[in-house]
């Protein structure tokens, strides 16, 4: 598939690079931290799941005011960004009742996140790279139910929901050096 660029899609472009080379590097410091404290609660583990989905929100946001095309619909970024928000409250609660609500909770952001995320990369597609966000919406959905089914029957692990970052982390990075490509090519 070959992809044309114009030159505000290649301003574009390279602001999601950058994002998505931060969003990566977020997820496996993220989850490398989750991986060593999972066998704890508490404090610890409550800021924890309450800063992915912040940071999320504030990725999204920060995507919104790279987009220099106003007139597209930026209806289901927003959704995911405010989402993310309403979603690290549900977590800093979940998880001081307990792992399984928490990873409920997880879930039911996973589904709900990734919906908006493989629409929003489909609209997206002409700036190139979005072909492994789509896949990751996609995925999303599919692990959060999974998730959702896991809290909802009381499992105490919460490792799956670290493992999920860093699966999302290598799309965000696949997607950052697809678009490197795309941009190698628009300048030669």
């Amino acid at each position: 598939m070959t992809t044309t660029i114009t030159m505000a899609d290649t301003t574009f472009a390279k602001a999601l690079r950058r994002l998505y080379l931060t969003r990566f590097a977020f997820a496996f410091a993220w989850a490398g931290l989750v991986f060593a404290t999972a066998a704890m609660s508490g404090p610890l583990l409550t800021i924890l799941l309450v800063i992915y989905p912040l940071f999320d929100a504030g990725a999204v946001v920060w995507q919104l005011r790279a987009e220099k095309e106003p007139q597209r619909s930026r209806d289901s970024a927003w959704t995911n960004a405010v989402v993310s928000v309403a979603v690290a409250v549900a977590l800093g609660v979940a998880s001081t009742i307990a792992i399984s609500a928490a990873l409920a909770v997880w879930g039911a952001w996973a589904i709900g996140s990734g919906i908006p995320q493989l629409i929003t990369a489909i609209r997206n597609r002409r700036s190139g790279g979005q072909v492994a966000q789509m896949l990751s919406g996609g995925i999303s959905v599919f692990a959060g139910a999974g998730f959702l089914v896991q809290g909802l029957r009381g499992a105490e692990n919460i490792t799956g929901a670290a493992g999920y970052a860093a699966l999302g982390g290598i799309f965000f990075l696949i997607s950052a050096g697809r678009l490197a490509t795309i941009l190698r090519k628009a300048a030669a």
